[in-house]
């Protein structure tokens, strides 16, 4: 919901692709700055705790941003300024929330399905938050829709401390936060398997995610609606996230992830495509929904890949690669694509999202068939 309406309510104050652009640089470049840190942090202390901090941060942060909208006298600046509180806040919580749910399922079979559990549970968020989100823009206002989602912190912390958790044990082995990076790094290099996952997986948050960030230019200018517009979209992108949720925690155990995550992006490039060039709104969001299905499938896909084949005392580490990554790549790219479609348009840049999407599965098929082609012949060799 805090997403939505800040997209929404910077670009009603700006009608400019690039400053809806920079938003979301704002609210993410300073978890790619500190992400590393982050994922040290978590591999040295209680997840549990840091997640405590964090939430109980993001409440404060809402709430700030909640007032400042009420009262009326807010500026685009001030809430650029909140968006990188909220960027720092989430640089020590995704390194830490991620590989907590290792301390939450004790069977490693369990734990593909217990991402996409938990992405099921992102995305119903996702499918809800957007379109509630809209409606409240419309009726009520921006300040209503931060405030509500500044009480909705105090559901997630009450969550934490119901929670039990195996006792935390520290570490007896202190080393140099440098060292520690390096370490990190070492792994991922000596570990292809991961590496090259994280590799796809920034390519795709540069030059493809952002696609999002155009949305409200969509609502507005493609569709000729409102708020309430904006947040259909959202959902329509959430109901196929959630669809791409349930497909991934339907697997059956010892599917090979690789070709799920393979399909999955060319769903995604494919329909990001036609989502693109079609201005008939019903049309447009079963595209959307198709988009949404392919995307979220292919992330948690690659969060999962990541997760079970990261050693445990790594998972902290090897996340905040990822978030270093992720959250590194899309601010700048969604600064890339506001100022793209700013120039070009943005049916056009989304069409070049779309088409990008679909070369870079082209460029990394082979490592993502290789298990495949391995067992066919290893099957060969068997029969020989």
């Amino acid at each position: 919901m805090q997403r939505t309406g800040v997209s929404w309510v910077v670009y009603t104050m700006t009608h400019s692709a690039f400053m809806l652009g920079l938003t979301v640089f704002a609210s993410q470049f300073p978890s790619f700055l500190l992400s590393l840190i982050g994922g040290i942090t978590s591999d040295r202390y209680s997840r549990y705790k840091i997640l405590l901090i964090t939430q109980t941060a993001s409440l404060l942060q809402a709430v700030l941003l909640a007032i400042l909208v009420l009262i009326g006298h807010y500026t685009v600046a001030e809430i650029l300024i909140l968006s990188v509180v909220l960027g720092i806040i989430n640089a020590f919580d995704v390194p830490a929330r991620q590989p907590m749910i290792h301390d939450m399922v004790t069977n490693k079979e369990d734990i593909p399905n217990a991402f996409a559990l938990n992405s099921s549970m992102v995305n119903i968020a996702r499918l809800v938050g957007p379109a509630l989100s809209g409606i409240i823009l419309v009726k009520f206002g921006a300040g209503i829709c931060f405030l509500l989602n500044a009480v909705s912190f105090v559901a997630v912390i009450i969550s934490l401390v119901l929670m039990k958790l195996p006792p935390y044990v520290p570490s007896t082995i202190k080393k140099k936060i440098g060292h520690e990076l390096e370490e990190g790094f070492v792994y991922l290099k000596n570990t292809p398997s991961i590496g090259i996952i994280i590799i796809m997986l920034c390519l795709i948050s540069l030059l493809v995610y952002p696609f999002n960030t155009l949305l409200p230019v969509f609502a507005k200018v493609i569709y000729k609606g409102d708020a309430a517009t904006f947040g259909y979209i959202n959902s329509f992108i959430g109901l196929g996230a959630v669809g791409g949720s349930i497909m991934l925690a339907s697997l059956k155990k010892g599917t090979d992830l690789k070709m799920v995550l393979l399909y999955t992006s060319i769903v995604f490039g494919v329909f990001l495509v036609l989502f693109s060039q079609i201005s008939y709104f019903p049309l447009a969001m079963l595209f959307a929904t198709l988009t949404g299905f392919g995307m979220m499938a292919q992330t948690t896909v690659c969060m999962t890949i990541v997760q079970v084949e990261s050693a445990k005392d790594m998972r902290g580490r090897v996340m905040s690669y990822v978030a270093f990554g992720y959250f590194g790549m899309l601010p700048l790219g969604s600064l890339l694509i506001g100022w793209v479609s700013q120039q070009f348009g943005a049916p056009n840049s989304l069409l070049w999202q779309g088409i990008i999407m679909l070369i870079i599965v082209t460029v990394f098929w082979k490592f993502l068939r290789a298990d495949k082609l391995n067992k066919k012949e290893q099957q060969v060799l068997e029969v020989v």
